[in-house]
């Protein structure tokens, strides 16, 4: 059979696998992490390439998760809570967790272990769906809801992400989704090109918070390299351009990453690590600090389920 799925447990991290035999594709998902990607191989010129920079044991997930989220699922918030404090309905709420500059970031799930619900195996796919139940546990997010995220590996190197948020509380929830992953072709990312057409660029304060303004961005309109410019900012996706809403590519390698969404994830968060080695794109459903500002902010009513669909194509020549 074409497509199958394996176990294994990998420097301690315990891993799902989807392959894809044909085209020696492989995707790897660590539940036990926030059912994060590990890894996405593919065979380029130069041999093997996992397109996805990651945690190399479990030791290394253990010091270093709460600090760079590689891969992380962001729920039930993107990015940054300001002062991890908002108002909800009439009350006041504020998250226990923060990160070391006050702020509440990249939700409650990224963590969690998640268990396995599904697996489907045919001649066209494996897929794999894990899912977390969140019961109100943090202070600052007191409801319950599920979380299904499946991974779905299609022919022709492509990889399907599918969320879907179930309220399982009795009244209605703020929520808002997105990734944070961070993509490398084991070079500095100076050398590589990226091309998204952007409708607009979300202004931030010096704590990276939305101050409520638009600011006009075009740079990477047409695909150019990245060189040395610096990103830490959220875009807004030009709902125009079409598909994909992003393109991250390394001509030498004559490798690229096609991100190719639907009308659920209208921002592109980017940012470009100091050691340049990888660059996160994170497509989001939200704004930063959507719930003080609302912008993007999804009202989920009692019992109502909400799903966001991502792909990421890998081309190569």
């Amino acid at each position: 059979m074409r497509f199958r799925i394996s176990h294994s447990v990998t420097n301690g991290i315990s891993l799902v696998h989807l392959h894809d035999e044909e085209l020696s594709v492989i995707a790897s998902i660590a539940p036990d992490h926030g059912a994060m990607l590990h890894a996405f191989i593919v065979n380029t010129t130069e041999g093997p390439c996992n397109v996805i920079s990651n945690y190399q044991s479990e030791e290394e997930i253990t010091q270093l998760l709460n600090r760079s989220y590689k891969s992380s699922k962001l729920s039930p918030f993107p990015c940054r809570i300001n002062q991890a404090k908002y108002s909800w309905e009439g009350h006041n709420y504020e998250f226990s967790e923060k990160f070391p500059d006050g702020t509440a970031i990249h939700g409650l799930l990224y963590n969690k272990p998640f268990s396995i619900s599904a697996q489907t195996v045919t001649d066209f796919m494996a897929s794999v769906a894990f899912e977390f139940h969140y019961k109100a546990e943090d202070p600052g997010f007191p409801f319950y809801y599920k979380c299904t995220i499946r991974y779905t590996l299609l022919p022709g190197q492509v990889l399907q992400l599918q969320t879907t948020i179930t309220n399982l509380h009795q009244q209605t929830i703020p929520m808002a989704d997105g990734w944070h992953p961070y993509f490398s072709f084991g070079k500095p990312i100076d050398e590589c090109y990226l091309q998204f057409p952007s409708a607009g660029m979300v202004e931030f304060n010096q704590q990276l918070i939305p101050t409520g303004n638009f600011l006009p961005f075009s740079e990477f309109n047409e695909g150019k390299a990245i060189g040395q410019l610096e990103l830490d900012n959220c875009f807004l996706v030009d709902p125009e351009a079409g598909q994909p809403v992003c393109v991250f590519s390394d001509p030498a390698q004559k490798i690229a990453i096609r991100f190719i969404t639907d009308e659920q994830y209208p921002y592109l968060q980017i940012y470009t690590p100091p050691d340049r080695r990888s660059i996160a794109i994170e497509n989001l459903s939200a704004a930063p600090d959507c719930f003080n500002n609302k912008i993007g902010l999804l009202l989920m009513e009692p019992g109502t389920e909400k799903t966001f669909t991502l792909h990421y194509e890998i081309i190569t020549e």
